[in-house]
C-alpha cells in the first residue's frame, strides 16, 4: 500500500524544448475503501469520502522545500506506506481474529493481547522504517546512477521517525475501533483492516512531510539525525520485552519479517512501473487512478483474508483444514460460486468493483476532469483491469490462506503483506496497460480521420 505525489514537465522529444511549464498531475493516494458486508454500499460511499480530501491534502507538499530537495524522499513514500500499511492491516486482521475468537473478552488477557501487539508493530515500525530509507536509496541510486550520501542521514532519520509515529497513532485506532465494533456486535474484520490502510496513507505521509522538514531547516545541526536514528533502535529491546509476554507475538517477531520485507519489494515493483510511466504523454493522469485501484483491490482482498483467517480459527486448528478446504489450489468455481460462506463473501465483494470504481471515477472526473481520460473506450478498459485484478487477488487469498494454515501458520501476518503487495503490482500494470491501449486507439482514430481527407479524391 503507497502513495506517491510527483510535479513534472513535458517535453515533446521530436520538438524543440520551448518554455515549459511544471505541470501539477494530480497526487496518487493509495485511500481505503472500507466495506461492511452487513451494509456494503453504504460503508462504500462514506468510507470513499476521505479520498478527494487525500488528493486536495497532497498538493501542498510538492512545493515543500525538502521534497524539491531531496529527490529520493519521494522514492521513500511507496516502501514507506506501503509497509506502515502491512503492518497496520496485519495488526488489525490479528485483532480482528482475537475479537471473534473471543480472546479480549477477559480484561487481563486483553491487556496482554493489547499490549503485546502494540510492542510488536513498534518493533517492526523502527526496522520496517530504516529497511524503507536504504530501500529508496538504492532505487534513487540505481535511477541516477549514484548514490547522495548528504542526503542518506536525513531519509533514515525522517523515515524511522516517521514509522515510529505512524505505528503508534494508527495502532491506539485500531484497538478503539475493534473493541468499539465488539461492543456494537459488528465483525471488526469488515471495517478494521480498511480503515487502517485508508488512514495509514494520509497520516504516514503527513508525519513524513513535517518531519523530513524539520530536519531539513536543522540538516547544518551534524549530530541530530544519528542520535536520533541511534535512540529509536536503542529503544528495540524495551517492546521486545512487552511483547515477550505474549508466545504467539513473539513467535511473529521472530519469523514474520520475511513476508513483510518481501511484500515491500512487490509493491516496489509497482512504484518502478509508475515512476518510469508517469512522465510519458500517453499516460497523463495515471498518478491520479493508481490509488484507487491499488486500494480497492487490496483492501477488498484484506477484508477476504481477514474472514478466512477468522474462519480457520473458529472451526479448525493451525496446520489442519477442515474437510471441506482441503485442496490447496481449489476450483475458481468454488470460490465464487458456492453457499460457503466465504464464496459467498467473495461474491459480494467482486459485486462491489464495478459501483465502486464507478463512484471514484465520478469524483476523480469532478476534481481533476481536466487532466485524466474521459473517453467510454478507457472506462471500460479500466473496469476490466479493476475487475480482473480483484478477481485474481480474491482467489489467490482462498490458495495462500489454506498453504499458510496448512504450514501452522497464521493468514493474519503472512498473507496479507503478500496480497496487497501483488494488488499493487498488478493494478499498476494493468492500469498502465490500459492508459496505453485507449492511448494507441486514440492515436489510430486521430490518423484515420488526418488519413481521409488527404485520400480523398479531387
Amino acid at each position: 500500500m503507497w502513495f506517491t505525489v510527483q510535479r513534472f514537465t513535458i517535453v515533446h522529444r521530436d520538438k524543440a524544448p520551448q518554455s515549459t511549464q511544471r505541470e501539477p498531475v494530480g497526487p496518487s493516494v493509495q485511500d481505503g475503501v472500507a466495506l461492511s458486508l452487513p451494509n456494503n454500499f453504504q460503508e462504500f460511499d462514506q468510507s470513499g469520502r476521505p479520498y478527494p480530501t487525500c488528493l486536495v491534502m497532497a498538493h501542498p507538499f510538492l512545493h515543500w522545500p525538502v521534497f524539491v530537495e531531496v529527490k529520493d524522499l519521494l522514492t521513500l513514500v511507496p516502501p514507506l506506506v506501503g509497509l506502515k500499511g502491512n503492518l497496520e492491516m496485519t495488526l488489525a486482521s490479528r485483532l480482528s481474529t482475537a475479537a471473534n475468537t473471543g480472546q479480549i473478552d477477559d480484561p487481563r488477557e486483553q491487556h496482554r493481547v493489547i499490549s503485546s501487539n502494540l510492542a510488536l508493530i513498534q518493533v517492526q515500525a523502527t526496522v520496517v522504517g530504516l529497511l524503507a530509507a536504504m530501500a529508496a536509496l538504492l532505487l534513487g541510486a540505481l535511477s541516477r546512477g549514484e548514490l547522495d550520501f548528504a542526503k542518506v542521514e536525513l531519509l533514515c532519520a525522517s523515515s524511522v521517525i516517521t514509522a515510529f509515529l505512524a505505528a503508534f497513532a494508527l495502532g491506539m485506532l485500531m484497538v478503539c475501533i475493534v473493541m468499539g465494533a465488539r461492543k456494537l456486535g459488528v465483525n471488526p474484520d469488515n471495517i478494521a483492516t480498511p480503515i487502517a490502510a485508508s488512514l495509514g496513507d494520509l497520516i504516514t505521509l503527513s508525519i513524513l512531510a513535517f518531519i523530513s522538514s524539520f530536519f531539513y531547516k536543522h540538516k547544518d545541526s551534524r549530530y541530530l539525525t544519528p542520535l536520533v536514528c541511534v535512540g529509536f533502535m536503542a529503544l528495540i529491546p524495551v517492546w521486545v520485552l512487552i511483547a515477550r509476554q505474549n508466545p504467539p507475538i513473539m513467535k511473529i517477531l521472530k519469523f514474520g519479517w520475511f513476508p513483510i520485507i518481501l511484500a515491500m519489494m512487490i509493491s516496489s515493483f509497482g512504484g518502478l512501473i509508475l515512476n518510469k510511466t508517469i512522465s510519458e504523454e500517453q499516460y497523463k493522469g495515471m498518478a491520479i487512478f493508481t490509488p484507487i485501484i491499488c486500494g480497492v483491490g487490496g483492501n477488498l482482498v484484506a477484508i477476504q483474508t481477514s474472514r478466512i483467517s477468522t474462519y480457520l480459527h473458529m472451526w479448525s486448528t493451525p496446520g489442519v483444514l477442515p474437510l471441506w478446504m482441503k485442496k490447496f489450489w481449489p476450483n475458481p468455481c468454488s470460490t465464487f460460486c458456492t453457499s460457503e460462506i466465504n464464496s459467498m463473501s467473495a461474491r459480494v465483494l467482486l459485486f462491489l468493483v464495478i459501483p465502486g470504481h464507478l463512484i471514484f471515477l465520478y469524483i476523480i472526473y469532478l476534481v481533476e476532469g481536466h487532466s485524466v481520460p474521459n473517453s467510454k473506450t478507457f472506462v471500460v478498459f479500466y473496469l476490466l483491469a479493476g475487475l480482473i485484478q480483484v478477481t485474481i487477488l480474491l482467489y489467490l487469498a482462498e490458495v495462500m490462506a489454506r498453504l499458510t494454515w496448512h504450514q501452522a501458520l497464521d493468514p493474519d501476518n503472512h498473507c496479507i503483506p503478500y496480497l496487497t503487495g501483488l494488488g499493487d503490482l498488478l493494478g499498476t500494470g494493468l492500469l498502465a496497460l490500459c492508459f496505453l491501449i485507449s492511448w494507441l486507439l486514440r492515436s489510430e482514430a486521430e490518423l484515420d480521420g488526418i488519413s481521409e481527407p488527404v485520400s480523398a479524391p479531387p
